[in-house]
């Protein structure tokens, strides 16, 4: 065992050595005479393996018993691994493992959900049950208001955590190309534009990555309604205050339909919600977004397009048990149902994925 994989729970020794060799769940299932889904539920930390088991997965592995199931040592609170640059000292924070390296997330103020923080820079590491709340942490950059909705459902079923990094679509495929996050969420294509996402996919990421669907949504301007019934149009013209968004986002594109050569807004907000609180405290007058973040906030809506939301994840990773989990929530009855009844939301493709 080399040094880093010291510092990795058992089951992750496991899927690392796995990975490294270029096998499948199922090619080392049939190497160590297991099944498949024992395989992956020891890999996800659900499954003790018997005396058998563990001997069969070390000589399949080229390892002992104590190599691969041997207890790690306990954290210190040493120099943390930030995924990304925190913005002061003394920061809470998420742990989660990425690849083959333990990052921590600095909590953000602007973080769509909150949850249980792993420690505070500067203090000894939160104490987790057995496998390490890290092991059983997902990490997606998004800007989908109803990413909360996701992360309840996820851990309900699952008993795992989804980080939400709010992110616009080109910063989230950024952050998944620098490898920081485990998936990306973007729209930045009409519906009807079937390889929209996949083509805005590829020019960042390359290939080998695959997008599962979460749903069609409607992309407008929100407006305060002493406007009145305003249009496209009306909106457009000279003298409504808007408040824009940045390059790189879905909703910049809807915004540059409507302005159509006009100059761009002199102030822009970072995500949907933040624009309609700009409108709401009487900043601006009108602001792209999506249908949701309007009504939640009470304020007139013009739709433009219709958009496909999907997640981008890399290809190896369909055999992580988290991102397994997470397709799994996507697909399911409960969580289609509940994202169906936001205003805007379409689930007739969601959990559908594509290479």
């Amino acid at each position: 065992m080399n040094l880093h994989e010291k510092s990795i729970p058992p089951p992750f020794v496991i899927r690392q050595r796995r990975i490294s060799r270029g096998w499948t769940q199922g090619e080392l299932a049939a190497r160590a005479g297991l099944s498949r889904a024992g395989v992956s539920a020891i890999e996800a930390g659900r499954l003790s393996p018997s005396v058998a088991a563990a001997l069969a997965l070390a000589k399949a592995l080229d390892g002992t018993v104590e190599e691969l199931f041997g207890r790690p040592p306990a954290g210190t609170a040493g120099a943390i691994d930030w995924a990304l640059p925190p913005a002061g000292p003394g920061r809470r924070y998420w742990l989660a493992r990425i690849a083959d390296r333990l990052r921590a997330y600095a909590v953000e103020d602007d973080s769509p959900q909150l949850d249980w923080h792993d420690g505070v820079e500067g203090r000894e590491p939160v104490a987790r049950e057995a496998g390490g709340e890290a092991e059983r942490t997902l990490v997606i950059a998004c800007c989908d208001p109803a990413a909360p909705l996701l992360a309840a459902e996820y851990r309900r079923q699952f008993a795992m955590r989804l980080i939400v990094l709010r992110r616009n679509s080109a910063a989230a495929l950024d952050l998944l190309a620098g490898g920081l996050v485990h998936a990306a969420g973007l729209h930045l294509a009409p519906a009807g534009d079937r390889p929209g996402n996949r083509t805005a996919a590829r020019a960042r990421l390359g290939t080998g990555f695959r997008l599962v669907r979460v749903a069609r949504w409607e992309e407008g301007i929100a407006f305060h309604p002493r406007l009145g019934a305003a249009s496209g149009r009306s909106l457009a013209r000279a003298g409504t205050r808007w408040v824009g968004r940045e390059a790189g986002s879905g909703a910049r594109q809807c915004q540059d339909l409507v302005l159509a050569g006009r100059l761009a807004p002199r102030h822009e907000a970072f995500d949907h919600r933040s624009v309609t609180a700009a409108i709401r405290s009487g900043w601006a007058d009108a602001g792209p977004c999506v249908r949701l973040a309007a009504e939640e906030a009470g304020l007139r809506f013009h739709g433009v397009r219709q958009e496909c939301y999907d997640l981008c994840y890399p290809g190896p990773l369909q055999d992580d048990p988290r991102l397994a989990a997470l397709v799994a929530t996507l697909r399911s009855r409960r969580y289609r149902e509940r994202l169906g009844e936001l205003p805007g939301y379409s689930t007739a493709s969601t959990g559908e994925t594509v290479a």
